[in-house]
Order: C-alpha cells, then structure tokens, then sequence
C-alpha cells in the first residue's frame, strides 16, 4: 500500500477510528451520556478496527481492541440489566 493509496481495510479501519473517537467525546460532552449510544459506537468502532486489523495484522493493536470490543458488550449489558 503506497501513501496515495487507501485500501478497503484500511478505510474500514479510520471509520472504526471515528466511532471510538466520537464515542470519547460524546461521553465528555454529555453530562449524563445515553450508554446504549457510548457503547454501541465503542463497539462499533472496535468491531470495524478488529477487521483492518485481520487484513494488517498489528497483534498489539488486535488485542486492545478485543478488550474494547468486551468492555464495550459489558457496559452494553449493564445499560441492558439497569433499564428494567
């Protein structure tokens, strides 16, 4: 891949990228952030990391974003369990 060439992964990769950054300042803007929103967009986010991520393989970057991907499902499940 050149410098003046974006491959389908790696454009995947920056809207995964634009989800976690959005989520972040979605959760500093908001004083009480809708978790279903923060969560889901974290998780998107990861999700769409973890694919660049299969095509480019970068096992340091792989790993962190299956943690995100699982703190993203837990907080999901909390928001799921505290609405009832």
């Amino acid at each position: 891949m050149t410098a003046d060439h974006l491959d389908w992964a790696t454009l995947v990769g920056f809207v995964g990228m634009a989800c976690i950054i959005a989520a972040y300042a979605y959760l500093t803007h908001r004083e009480n952030p809708n978790p279903f929103v923060l969560h889901g967009t974290n998780l998107a986010g990861a999700a769409l990391l973890t694919v660049s991520l299969v095509v480019h393989t970068n096992w340091p970057s792989l790993v962190l974003e299956g943690f995100w991907a699982a703190i993203a499902i837990w907080g999901l499940a909390k928001a799921v369990r505290n609405r009832g």
